[in-house]
């Protein structure tokens, strides 16, 4: 029984004659009905398109062939079944808005498986109010039929492994990865998924002696995990919408993201004119003109120089003056030296020669 699409990929084999050490014993639990080894299978069925058909034709092939099985994977994954429904939907809108590049991938199928797992292990969806309430049955996500006993407690002991511990049992024991490829998917190093992958084995062993896990060989493990998941899967019943309702539901999203981006823009523009009309009505205008001030009214540091200044020239002004009336005295002193000695000659007989 195929739980989900096999692995298109060549499994990776031991040597029949080498041991088995714990470090690599996931790597053997591979799938008893895995492919044989040799080319990468086509990721779309015979019945897929043409290379030649349109885009939106080679994604309804790709969304009818691996919708369901994904839907299942989610389902094992978080016990949830409208979201694992809108963890499909949401990564199958998300492929189609980049199917150009989607397209080309050597590997469609695992990329989209990916961004499922991703987006229903998210924890964010703990606080969205509709993940705590009661699953009420809708027309994507019907009510489950009763699960019997065994098939309860599986799903409880798979559920309470941790997310990480959860992926890998699924990608390696559930799909029939081998370990390489399982570490590559959850972006772990090969010793912690071998590490995550024997925990969990150990787990759903404590917690279902009744599978006999405990005695088995780690290939036989996982032929028994891989056999139960198939059986828990099939109870989960899916009704995926139509390919043209996720295509349609992509381009809207697309077509509300630039819109909301458009908005925002304008959004931010009328804002930042409000903010700049309103600080320029609030800042201070010119002050108002004031009488004229006067000419002869300096500022302080100019009176004081002019002050320096008018001093220096007064004191020249009586400098020169003094020296004007010092010589003038001198002058006069010397005038009535002259004449006094003039009239002592005069006296004494001494005329002034005449003159011929």
């Amino acid at each position: 029984m195929h739980l989900f699409t096999p692995p298109s990929r060549p499994k990776a084999t031991t040597s029949p004659g080498a041991p088995a050490t714990a470090s690599d014993a996931p790597t053997a639990a591979a799938a008893p009905d895995a492919p044989p080894e040799g080319p990468p299978a086509p990721c779309l069925d015979a019945a897929s398109p043409s290379p030649t058909a349109t885009p939106a034709a080679a994604f309804d092939a790709l969304y009818v062939r691996h919708a369901p099985d994904l839907t299942r994977q989610a389902i094992v994954l978080t016990g949830h079944c409208p979201l694992s429904q809108e963890a499909v939907e949401r990564s199958f809108q998300a492929a189609w808005q980049r199917w150009p590049e989607m397209a080309v991938d050597p590997d469609p199928p695992g990329r989209i498986r990916a961004m499922v797992h991703e987006y229903a292990l998210s924890p964010w969806h703990r606080m969205r109010p509709g993940m705590r309430t009661a699953q009420r049955p809708t027309p994507k996500a019907p009510a489950p039929p009763p699960a019997t006993p065994p098939q309860r407690a599986l799903r409880d002991a798979v559920l309470s492994l941790p997310a990480p511990y959860r992926r890998a049992l699924l990608l390696h024991d559930g799909l029939g990865l081998d370990l390489s490829e399982t570490a590559a998917e959850v972006e772990a190093s090969t010793p912690a998924t071998a590490g995550r992958l024997t925990h969990a084995r150990q787990v759903i062993a404590d917690r279902l002696p009744e599978l006999g896990l405990t005695q088995a060989t780690p290939v036989r493990q996982g032929e028994i995990l891989r056999e139960r998941l198939a059986e828990l899967a099939a109870t989960q019943p899916v009704a995926p919408p139509d390919a043209g309702v996720v295509r349609n539901g992509g381009e809207r999203t697309v077509s509300r993201m630039t819109q909301g981006a458009f908005g925002l823009t304008a959004l931010i523009a009328v804002a930042t004119t409000f903010t700049l009309v309103q600080e320029a009505g609030t800042l201070p205008g010119p002050p108002a003109a004031g009488p004229p001030a006067l000419a002869s009214s300096p500022t302080p540091g100019t009176a004081a120089k002019g002050g320096r200044t008018e001093q220096a020239k007064a004191a020249k002004a009586r400098a020169e003056k003094v020296r004007a009336e010092r010589a003038r005295r001198a002058r006069a002193q010397q005038a009535g030296a002259s004449g006094a000695a003039r009239g002592r000659a005069v006296g004494a007989g001494q005329g002034v020669p005449q003159a011929r």
